[in-house]
């Protein structure tokens, strides 16, 4: 495990593996009180079946800083490159939460 730095910032490991990333065209968010599970899925064209191909699970706090940075990343995207088109995806109307557990607030 890494130690923090004296100055607060942290060393922050990254493989080679991890950083070629896994496509995602598809993410399925669910909540219980105390979690939000946040599934990656690459849908194909074509075929109706799909895999998670990674699931990230996230404390409520943590989930709200990602929204957060989200919105300030899009919102720089869009300053340099203009605003992202808002395009219906091929999937509308699947369901959401494709069998799985009901979210819970």
């Amino acid at each position: 495990m890494e130690e923090q730095k004296k100055d607060g910032q942290i060393n922050i490991e990254l493989s080679e593996e991890i950083a070629e990333g896994i496509y995602s065209n598809l993410a399925i968010i669910t909540h219980s009180n105390s979690e939000f599970i946040v599934d990656f899925v690459r849908l194909m064209p074509g075929i109706p079946q799909a895999k998670v191909k990674s699931r990230i699970i996230l404390t409520p706090q943590h989930a709200k800083r990602l929204l957060k940075a989200l919105k300030d990343n899009v919102a720089r995207y869009e300053m340099q490159h203009g605003e992202i088109e808002d395009v219906s995806a091929p999937f509308d109307g699947f369901p959401m939460n494709f069998g799985g557990p009901t979210p819970e607030a």
